[in-house]
């Protein structure tokens, strides 16, 4: 195996130069900003004597970091569903909010009445848009409050 050596520092092929700060051999004075990106040092040569070093090869990737396709690839969102209430000539206004403000999280009483009035006036209202789980326990939780709900996709975006 081949070894360069230049300015008292030994390197074979294979060697990963990576100087410390305060090192003899390191190029870096003060604060060294480039401490994490690694350069790779090769030599050539007939494979008698020192080679000659080539450029340093610096490779800038930032860790962790995919392309934005492998993110989207990875990330498959569940297409969101709609929880519906179906107005009904059995329960009273008053508990119809109540059951909304119990079942759903982070129902307001503002919005539960305006889903009320929605549903008693125009027949159905849409109570929250979520994921096709959620969407179901939602469902199941008010039907066994005693309303009447459905699930159904909805089309586009949460």
């Amino acid at each position: 195996m081949e070894t360069a050596i230049r300015g008292g520092l030994s390197l074979s092929p294979n060697t990963v130069f990576n100087p410390k700060p305060g090192e003899k051999q390191s190029r870096c004075r003060g604060a060294c900003t480039n401490r994490g990106v690694l350069m790779a040092i090769s030599t050539t040569g007939s494979g008698k004597g020192a080679g000659i070093l080539e450029k340093p090869v610096i490779e800038r990737t930032t860790p962790g970091r995919e392309s934005e396709f492998d993110l989207k690839k990875s990330r498959k969102i569940a297409p969101p569903y709609r929880v519906i209430l179906h107005n009904d000539n059995f329960n009273k206004r008053e508990y119809v909010v109540q059951v909304l403000m119990k079942v759903i999280p982070g129902m307001t009483l503002d919005n539960a009445v305006n889903i009320m009035q929605e549903a008693h006036y125009n027949g159905l209202a849409v109570v929250i848009i979520c994921a096709q789980a959620d969407a179901e326990e939602h469902c199941t939780q008010l039907r066994g409050n005693g309303l009447l709900s459905s699930i159904e996709p909805a089309s586009g975006g949460c």
